[in-house]
């Protein structure tokens, strides 16, 4: 276990603080809901879907930061304007913490990000992401939103290198001209969280996990990454998995995906992450005691390093 000698930002969004040194602050978890082929969604273009279901969801998120002292954030997906629109609105009324405002479509965050302006609920809302492909009309939405907190994304698909992400983030690296700290500063963004760019095994997802403690150690922001992908994209796991269900072994190719889904999360929490995107938010009961239990042994390392967590930390609460 380490401490920095930088300083480290603590970020506060809709009462859930984020950053500080290894062990002072427990991982801040955040679920996805309403993502691809989730089964509570009922018509993904127009943003249908069962309210009931989802509500139970978010519920049983929020019954597990309360349990562990993990912070919970909602990661909400929707593929297309309306249906992320509808999203956010509900999760607004049911969710008073911080939500993500994710999305593959441009034209869908910026809906978002324009509606929970209009509505009142920006001050609960994280874009995601600042990153090199943002275009100037998604750049300008930013700026006259009241969104104040941000994933910014260090990837440069030109170097994926730690020196590459440092760079990305100051200079704009191989693909931008201009860093995109600067970027979101400029977007009004005052609470940026790094997401260190978690690509598969084999093609520089160690590089990102590195890249955690270079951007603490260098900047003192907040990092944490969505690296649950890793074992979704690994070629092996996928095929080990089909020989499983090929003999008949069902319920354990689905454990084993689990087992390295969130153990993956554990990875980034070690590499002093502040922040993971867990994935599904139906896993909630499976990640934050698993993280929990890795918070705690940090914090008890740090102990003797003079970093003492807090009240709510799960060292404190849970032993």
């Amino acid at each position: 276990m380490f401490k920095f000698e930088k300083e480290q930002m603590v970020v506060e969004i809709a009462g859930r603080k984020i950053g500080g040194q290894p062990g002072e602050y427990p991982t801040a978890l955040a679920g996805t809901i309403f993502y691809a082929r989730h089964k509570i969604v009922e018509d993904p273009k127009k943003g249908i879907f069962d309210k009931q279901a989802a509500e139970d969801l978010i519920n049983k998120q929020a019954e597990m930061e309360d349990i562990t002292g993990n912070p919970a954030l909602v990661q909400v997906f929707g593929g297309t304007p309306e249906a992320l629109v509808n999203y956010i609105d509900f999760v607004a009324e049911v969710w008073d913490g911080p939500m993500l405002l994710d999305s593959t479509s441009g034209e869908a965050r910026m809906a978002a990000a324009r509606r929970a302006t209009e509505a009142g609920y920006a001050n609960q809302c994280i874009y995601n992401s600042i990153n090199v492909s943002i275009e100037d009309e998604e750049f300008q939405t930013l700026v006259e939103s009241d969104l104040e907190a941000s994933i910014v994304l260090c990837f440069d698909p030109m170097d994926p290198s730690v020196e590459g992400k440092i760079n990305v983030l100051t200079n704009g690296g191989k693909t931008k001209d201009v860093g995109m700290l600067e970027l979101a500063e400029k977007a009004g963004i005052k609470y940026p969280l790094i997401d260190v760019a978690v690509t598969p095994l084999g093609n520089g997802a160690g590089n990102a996990v590195r890249a955690s403690f270079a951007v603490k150690a260098k900047f003192g922001l907040p990092v944490g990454s969505g690296i649950h992908n890793i074992p979704s994209a690994w070629d092996w796991l996928r095929e080990f998995r089909k020989k499983l269900r090929e003999e008949g072994l069902t319920q354990l190719a689905k454990d084993v995906h689990h087992v390295c889904d969130i153990g993956a999360n554990l990875v980034q929490v070690m590499a002093s992450g502040d922040f993971v995107l867990y994935g599904p938010i139906d896993n909630a009961q499976l990640a934050f005691p698993a993280v929990a239990m890795t918070d705690a042994v940090i914090a008890e390392a740090a102990k003797d390093m003079g970093i003492n967590p807090i009240d709510t930390h799960p060292f404190n609460k849970l032993l």
